[in-house]
């Protein structure tokens, strides 16, 4: 399985990304945003289906990061340097359109579990230093390192997005601040991370990933618990059954 792969099961997030919101309102993007003229955008409306899952919609436009900006970076560097522990549901949207949900847990530094509700057989695994993909029907899994996944951000104990990434663009709106991170390899290509948070309080609503090929994945979170610490069990890796 690709790295590309990883990235459209996770989404950077990533987790990625991993990653935060509550039911009310958690938006789903479409493609990270492109345009980057200095403009912002009228607050954008947060939808919900039927059951308080997420509807998706667009990203606001991005600013060119500078130094102005910086205050709104610290503001979200210092929300995800606070998160220690997290437990709450996602709803994915993969690159071809699919909709997947299921129960997500977080424990800093490192460690993170996506369980994909049935048909999905896939289980996603952090344990502090490696990722696996794992099929449940097949009974396999694949591994990567935990450094080379969009979910270190959202995982990492503390953070400075202005130091620790490299940060392309930042904007906010009446509902959301959006920032824009970008990873280029030289033999892999260009990964883009897009985090969106919302303006009232600086919870992460949901990122997008667009991988090299410019497949993009969108994960959403919503109810939300920070007052629980998840089994430490949950993160256990079994290295004796994997393919890279």
């Amino acid at each position: 399985m690709a790295l590309g792969r990883l990235a459209a099961v996770v989404g950077v997030m990533l987790i990625a990304a991993p990653i935060m919101a509550v039911a009310q309102g958690v938006p789903l993007p479409q493609p990270a945003p492109k345009n980057r003229n200095p403009l912002i955008r009228p607050p954008t409306p947060i939808q919900t289906d039927a059951a308080g899952r997420p509807i998706p919609v667009r990203p606001g436009e991005s600013v060119p990061y500078d130094g102005s900006q910086r205050a709104l970076v610290d503001r979200v560097s210092h929300y995800l340097s606070s998160l220690q522990n997290l437990i709450g549901d996602f709803v994915q949207i993969g690159p071809d359109g699919a909709r997947t949900v299921g129960k997500f847990y977080i424990q800093k530094p490192g460690k993170v579990r996506f369980e994909y509700e049935p048909p999905s057989p896939i289980d996603v695994i952090a344990d502090g230093s490696s990722v696996v993909v794992r099929d449940r029907k097949l009974a396999t899994q694949d591994l990567y390192p935990l450094s080379q996944t969009p979910l270190r951000y959202l995982l990492a104990d503390q953070i400075d997005l202005a130091r620790d990434t490299n940060l392309t663009a930042v904007s906010q709106d009446n509902t959301f601040v959006t920032v824009t991170i970008e990873e280029r390899q030289i033999f892999v290509g260009t990964h883009r991370l897009v985090l969106m948070f919302a303006a009232k309080d600086m919870q992460l609503r949901q990122w997008t990933v667009t991988d090299p090929q410019g497949y993009e994945t969108t994960v959403a979170v919503y109810n939300l618990d920070t007052t629980h610490k998840p089994d430490p069990g949950l993160f256990t890796i079994s290295y004796e059954n994997r393919s890279q």
